[in-house]
């Protein structure tokens, strides 16, 4: 009950949890101190770890621990704080006169404006309290922090000694707590109000430290629950956490006096429901009662209802015990009903009663569906990928030679090269399209002799497959009767499940290819292309070689015929000198001295075409006085030596 010094005016030295706040005050100040150091080491060597290690287990492990040790701190704080509101009151302290009442009034408005803020921060402090301030920041910080660490996605790893030494000291800690567990569960409730509610929040880093040592100890390559595990230890702190701060919260609302006795704000809902039995009903109860003055026990419809609570849920439990025989059966299935382990009937779709279970259950089988199954299945099929109508082809519709396809299966068959015998391996996709006989007998047969109908089938259809092409060849395979090689196929396959009475029905058989492997394939496309380019290169030489000859050929005959054409121009040319000096000849022979005088003068006016001449007449100057000539305007000759002159008749030069 809280104490109103106001009104109850009693003193409260007679009262023992007054008189031992003293004593608790400091044993709390004591652990919260110790426990927070220990909680901060903890969190700085996780910051540590995850910067050389992020993908470690020791981060999140760290971190949890020590987000619930920091819940425990948050509690010894908030019960530290309510001892020390005790002890003031037991032993008051002397007055002292305050000091802002010896200093001076401020003068100028920046001082006013700051006294005035400080008084409203001040008065703001008081109303919320210290207390609330602390609570609502350590909850923050630990669900922050836990938000940081929250990864499900580690893998698992092997710790090595580390783990061992982390393990061990873990679980010391874990001992020493569960030493101050107990020591608190042993205080009465008269000296320490605020023990149980300790002892709670103790018990969450007891079950964190332990099962962060056991997270450490079964780390391995191969484990990984012990990661998962090391990362889900910060649920419960963080629910505990999510909760002090609610509460610190909602305790802003209340009204807050100095001269009442306050109440621990660390008390966790959560954290209450760690004892055994687990009772959370009367942990509401009692909350409801200490809270809002509720009592669930004076409520009469409560208690009614807490009467006929066992007998209603006996009555409900045999009910739905019995409509346990009730059994739908689908329109696409049937139902094998067994009454004490022996097969009765089959049912087919709809309602049908019989014995609960487990006296009486029914089997479900197919009925009617249809399936197809490949001889063989890649140990990674590739995922069906939805791909639109103008988009490129999915890659489960290359049939090509050259891709390897996940439904293929090779088979050695007989091979002959010459006179020579030998095997060749060929790769085939063969589907069977098969179901569920529609008889009971087949119903019953492939529920009861069968464990895995499709495996059945394949290692069924692989024996007969290696049976029936080891007779084949090739040449022969490849030039059969597709429909008749999958009806032989599929007559073998349902003749072999009729004889394990499999109950198992063959629709039909279908060969979707028969090929050579797809590295033989490529092998062979690799000779085509190497064959592709030596005839290339082949033609590409022919073309160069008959490109020099004719070119060659061309050389030569323009040199050919430069020299017929020099030649005939030589002989034209020596033809016509040959007539012009007869005719010549013919013409002197005829006319002597005048063909030559002719010919001379033809010679010098061809000569004096360009020539500068000065013509005189010999009847200039009839007198004695002879003609002056200027010679000015002609040069000198190059010659030094006088040229010589021939006189004619009339002409002077």
């Amino acid at each position: 009950m809280q104490v109103d010094l106001e009104v109850d005016g009693s003193p409260v030295t007679g009262l023992p949890r007054f008189q031992q706040a003293a004593g608790q005050s400091r044993r709390l100040r004591r652990l919260a101190i110790g426990l927070g150091a220990l909680a901060g080491a903890g969190w700085v060597l996780a910051f540590f770890v995850g910067l050389f290690a992020p993908q470690s287990l020791w981060p999140a492990l760290l971190v949890n621990q020590s987000a619930a040790l920091l819940v425990l701190v948050a509690g010894l704080q908030s019960a530290w704080w309510l001892t020390e509101w005790r002890a003031r009151v037991l032993q008051p302290l002397p007055a002292i006169v305050s000091a802002e009442a010896q200093l001076p009034a401020p003068h100028g408005w920046y001082e006013r404006l700051l006294e005035r803020l400080s008084q409203r921060g001040l008065h703001l402090l008081g109303q919320i309290g210290a207390a609330t301030l602390w609570l609502g920041a350590w909850a923050l910080l630990v669900l922050l922090s836990l938000e940081q660490v929250w990864n499900l996605a580690l893998p698992a790893t092997a710790m090595g000694l580390s783990a061992t030494l982390g393990a061990a000291f873990a679980l010391l800690l874990a001992f020493g707590l569960l030493v101050l567990e107990r020591q608190l569960a042993q205080e009465p409730a008269a000296q320490w109000p605020e023990a149980g509610a300790l002892v709670q929040l103790t018990r969450v880093a007891i079950i964190n430290l332990v099962l962060g040592a056991l997270c450490l100890l079964f780390a391995s390559d191969n484990a990984l629950w012990p990661v998962r595990l090391a990362v889900l230890l910060g649920i419960l702190p963080g629910l505990v956490a999510a909760e002090l701060l609610l509460r610190a919260l909602l305790s802003l609302f209340s009204p807050r006096r100095e001269q009442l006795e306050p109440t621990l704000l660390a008390r966790s809902f959560v954290a209450d429901l760690l004892r055994w039995p687990p009772q959370p009903l009367l942990a509401l109860q009692h909350e409801l009662h200490n809270r809002f003055g509720i009592d669930l026990r004076q409520i009469w419809a409560f208690s009614y209802m807490r009467r006929a609570f066992l007998p209603v849920l006996a009555l409900v439990a045999l009910v739905g015990w019995l409509l346990t025989g009730i059994h739908e059966i689908p329109l696409q299935s049937r139902g094998i009903y067994e009454r004490f382990g022996k097969p009765l009937e089959v049912f087919g779709p709809g309602l049908h009663a019989g014995l609960p279970w487990p006296l009486g259950r029914v089997l479900s089988v197919e009925n009617g569906v249809v399936h197809e199954l490949a001889t063989s299945v890649g140990d990674n099929p590739p995922p069906v990928e939805q791909q639109s109508a103008e988009g490129p082809a999915p890659l489960t519709a290359n049939r090509l030679w050259d891709a390897s396809h996940v439904n293929d299966k090779s088979q050695v068959i007989a091979s002959r090269r010459g006179e020579q015998q030998s095997l060749q391996i060929v790769n085939m996709d063969v589907r069977f399209v098969y179901r569920i006989g529609l008889s009971d007998h087949a119903a019953l047969a492939a529920t009861y002799n069968s464990a895995d109908v499709p495996t059945l089938i394949r290692s069924t259809a692989s024996r007969i497959l290696v049976h029936d092409f080891a007779t084949r060849t090739l040449d022969g395979l490849l030039g059969a009767d597709r429909q008749g090689l999958a009806d032989d196929i599929g007559r073998a396959v349902q003749d072999d499940l009729h004889t394990l009475d499999s109950g198992v029905e063959i629709l039909a058989t279908v060969v979707e290819a028969i090929h050579p492997p797809a590295g033989a394939a490529n092998a062979y496309h690799g000779v085509q292309a190497a064959q592709i380019g030596a005839q290339a290169l082949i033609a590409r030489e022919r073309g160069a070689a008959a490109e020099a000859s004719n070119q060659a050929q061309l050389q030569a005959s323009l040199a050919r015929d430069q020299a017929s054409a020099n030649a005939h121009e030589i002989n034209a040319s020596a033809r016509a000198a040959a007539l012009k000096f007869s005719a010549e000849q013919q013409a002197y022979a005829s006319a002597g001295q005048a063909f030559v005088l002719e010919q001379y003068l033809s010679q010098l006016s061809q000569g004096l075409g360009k020539a500068r001449l000065l013509v005189l007449d010999h009847r200039l100057g009839g007198s004695s006085n002879a003609p002056t000539i200027d010679l000015r305007p002609f040069t000198l000759p190059a010659d030094p030596t006088p040229a010589r002159t021939t006189a004619q008749p009339g002409v002077s030069h």
